[in-house]
């Protein structure tokens, strides 16, 4: 049966009642395994990783969004991690028996009942996108929540509200799309300045002619007292972890200061810790002992802990004993 991965991030990682809410939403749904929740308060943001049938997630997805924009006023949000809306964005990733442009059909029918049903501005992103410059999320994110009133106008959504209503100006627009596995993976650097990082960034994006695959901002972690370079690694065959990590230390020591370890938030694909492991134990070939080793190589206990069982997709969903 096909089987596909939904990644919804929501404005909101400070509220517990709410996301305790937005799980338990998940939890409910029929058909759906809630993998995962990882909430960071300063991010004020919270990603949730659900898997199951495709009319299923989508399904889910719909009363989590319905859920989610009535819990969450984007009127009183704050937070580091840009945002444009309650759900900010909503990908949807093919993982077995299912095709990335079915994925993307199955993405254009839920952003369509979303904006139909729910009153919400909904942009299409990646796969799914209506426009090629509409792929790319930075872009429609653009001026962020902020700016809507005027991004609806100037770049309309693809279904709902094209002016800032009253129920939009709570809600914020949402994205939807499909996309292949990405990986949320951030760097801790050994200072509270944030500018150091957004240099980084600057350096290690493929915007900015650095490494393929590879999105990245810097930003200050209150709740971890450090800056980190916080990357979005879109194919990690071409950008692997060890190699982003590499650059960030590399372009860290030019500035005076070091890149002391690694964060992965959310679930992270088992072929790319396999990876790093190779990396750092290049004769090592027992799979839970690379997983050890890449842990080891890229310090990604040192703000929180690291949990295999819990953060590599195949094992925490059963896919791979």
């Amino acid at each position: 049966m096909p089987l596909i991965e939904a990644v919804p991030n929501v404005s909101e990682g400070q509220n517990a009642v709410a996301l305790h809410a937005l799980e338990n939403c998940l939890r409910a749904a029929p058909g759906v395994r809630l993998l995962g929740l990882d909430a960071n308060p300063s991010a004020n943001r919270s990603v949730f990783t659900l898997l199951g049938q495709p009319e299923n997630v989508a399904q889910a997805l719909f009363d989590f969004i319905a859920l989610a924009c009535r819990l969450i006023d984007m009127r009183k949000q704050r937070g580091a991690h840009p945002r444009l809306g309650a759900v900010d964005v909503c990908p949807l990733v093919p993982l077995e028996n299912i095709t990335l442009n079915q994925t993307a059909a199955l993405a254009r029918q839920l952003a369509a009942r979303v904006g139909q049903e729910l009153q919400i501005p909904v942009y299409l992103y990646q796969a799914a996108a209506s426009a090629p410059q509409r792929q790319n999320l930075a872009f429609i994110r653009r001026g962020e929540y902020e700016n809507l009133a005027q991004k609806l106008q100037e770049l309309p959504p693809d279904f709902g509200p094209n002016y800032l209503t009253p129920r939009a100006e709570q809600t914020g627009a949402c994205v939807i799309g499909a996309r292949p596995i990405l990986i949320a993976f951030n760097i801790n650097l050994n200072t509270q300045d944030p500018v150091p990082a957004k240099l980084i960034a600057a350096k290690i994006r493929q915007s900015g002619g650095g490494m393929p695959g590879v999105k990245a901002i810097g930003w200050y972690m209150q709740n971890f007292r450090r800056a980190q370079v916080s990357c979005n690694i879109t194919d990690f065959h071409a950008a692997s972890l060890h190699a982003v990590y590499e650059a960030c230390q590399k372009e860290a020591a030019a500035l005076g200061l070091k890149a002391t370890g690694c964060e992965l938030v959310g679930l992270a694909p088992l072929q790319a810790l396999l990876q790093a492991g190779h990396h750092y134990a290049p004769h090592q070939t027992d799979p839970a002992l690379l997983v050890q080793s890449a842990a080891k190589g890229l310090n990604l206990n040192e703000v929180k802990p690291f949990l295999p069982q819990e953060q590599i997709l195949e094992w925490k969903a059963g896919l791979i004993k």
